[in-house]
This record gives C-alpha cells, structure tokens and sequence, in this order.
C-alpha cells in the first residue's frame, strides 16, 4: 500500500492529506500489464486485515488475478510505503517490519496452474528473506519445467537483506536462472563486485544463461544484448514529478510489447515511454499508463534521446 503526500510538491512531514494507492514492485508490474490488457496473477502472501484487503481489490481493480493472493494472520503485514511527488530532497519512508510477502511457501507455488500462463516475472526483493526465497526458487523450477521463460528484474533493496554479500550471491544465483534480466547499472556491478563490473556482467549473462539482458543507464539509456546483438536506447525526456515507479512501469511496458511481437528494441523504447509518463504523474500503480495514455504520449512527444 502507498501513500503519497498531497497536493504534489508537498513534504510528507508537512501533508494535511495523503492519497493511497497500490504499490510494491511485482504488483505494480502485474497492474502495469493488466493495463494493456494481460492476463496475470500475483503469487503472495498479505496481512489478513483490512490494509490486506484494500490491495486485493486493487489488484482487482487493474485486472490482476488474485487466487494466489493468501491471507495470513499473526503479525505479519501488509508492507507500506509513504512518499512524495517531488524529486528535491525526495523522501520514501519503507516499512518492511514482518513483511507479509516474505511468508510465501513452496505450497502456494505448487497450487499455481503454470500451464494457464506464458511466463514468470519475478523481482529480486522476493529473494530477501525466507520462505520466499525458497519458494520462489522452486517456482522457477516448476516454470522451468511447464517450458516457461523466467523473467528477472534484479530491484536490489538493501534495506531487506541481511548483508550484502547474501543479496550478491542469491541475485546472482537468481539471473543464471533466468532468461530475461533487468536492471540498472548498480545493480548489475553489485553482483558483479564492483560497479564498474557491472556491464561486463550483463554481457556474460547474455552470452552465457538469458536470452535478453537490459542494463539500464537512468538519463542515458540502456544497453540491451539479446540474439547475439548489442544495441542502445535513448530515454523520453519528461518533466519528471517524482522518481519512483519507472522501472515498475518500463517492466510492463516492455513485457507486454514483447507479448505482442514487437521486436526487442521497438519493446525496450515502449518500456522507456511507459516509465517517463509514470515518473511525470502521483503515484505508481495509479500513474501506470493505458494503451491510449502510451498512445497519445507518442504522438505527441518529440521521441527518444539518442542513443549513446
């Protein structure tokens, strides 16, 4: 669940009102792809309470399948993230204290009808902490298996991981497992041991274990490797209201340009449109755009940077 201070530009210490939406990486990604028309289903566990249940009927709401959504009582809870929509002096409160999502077993996955689906997505946040990241692991298994490409987007949150040494060696066991990996330059040298390693890492990923690699560069783009190949896309230059939610956004954005045959490069660019309108609206999965929101932001922006 997020809260964003209100009216835009406002200090959460300083906000009369706040807006709730749904947030959190993987529902975000699935809300973002139900927007274009997908069918998806979020694998988790929240907070049998009513903050619980508003995201249910959100996921809902963006046409999210939720008959693996499960309930669980004790102390566990549904996570929060309290935020702004100003990129000065930014602030995004996360509480993660008993982490509801944190509590998906391997039972939950093994009640996934993997057939009714053509991929799995997954972010790295779910690897923090056990029993997700067992049961995640063993979701890739069952994928592998039913002949599903796995979907990675690295998403390295320090604040969840004991150590950064664990979260470099799960994340790395994590993107060989996968076909598709995304993340931005941090992310990819902080499995790599050293940022300056990092576009070294993505490129013996993509001539090793996945099929496409996307290494994201911010304001300068991303370099993508897929087939053999190597290209460079430029971003869309927006007045950006707040910095969260484009990666979320470019996720759905590209997934659903390739489930719809576009070709790597022409996904990447859909991507990066779809994560500059998120950035320049409140919110994130509310300020995840439409088919005609994408629409008319194409037609009427000036198009990509060059690439680099």
């Amino acid at each position: 669940m997020d809260f964003f201070a209100d009216p835009p530009g406002t200090k959460s210490e300083e906000a009369d009102t706040f807006q709730a939406g749904l947030g959190g990486s993987s529902a975000n990604i699935c809300a973002g792809l139900g927007k274009f028309g997908a069918h998806t289903a979020l694998v988790t566990s929240i907070s049998d309470d009513a903050v619980g249940r508003y995201c249910v009927n959100q996921l809902k709401r963006y046409n999210v399948g939720t008959q693996y959504v499960t309930p669980i009582q004790g102390e566990y809870r549904t996570s929060l993230a309290v935020y702004e929509s100003r990129i000065e002096d930014f602030q995004n409160v996360i509480y993660r204290n008993g982490a509801a999502d944190f509590q998906v077993t391997q039972a939950q996955v093994d009640a996934v009808d993997f057939k009714a689906f053509g991929a799995l997505v997954t972010a790295g946040t779910v690897f923090a902490a056990d029993p997700s990241r067992s049961a995640t692991f063993h979701a890739f298994d069952k994928a592998r298996a039913a002949g599903m490409p796995i979907i990675f987007d690295v998403d390295y949150r320090p604040y969840s991981w004991p150590s950064a040494e664990v979260a470099a060696d799960v994340l790395s066991r994590a993107g060989a497992a996968s076909d598709i990996i995304v993340g931005n330059d941090e992310e990819f040298g902080f499995m790599a041991g050293g940022i300056d390693k990092g576009l070294a890492k993505a490129r013996e990923l993509a001539a090793t274990t996945a099929k496409i690699v996307i290494y994201k560069m911010g304001e300068k783009g991303a370099i993508t490797f897929a087939d053999g190949q190597e290209f460079e896309t430029g971003v869309y230059p927006v007045d950006a209201l707040k910095p969260v939610g484009a990666g979320d956004s470019f996720m759905a954005g590209f997934l659903s340009g390739l489930a719809t045959g576009q070709e790597v490069k022409d996904a990447v660019l859909r991507g990066s449109a779809c994560a500059a309108i998120t950035v320049s609206r409140p919110g994130c999965a509310p300020a995840l755009p439409t088919p005609e929101d994408l629409e008319q932001f194409l037609a009427t922006h000036p198009g990509p940077t060059p690439a680099l």
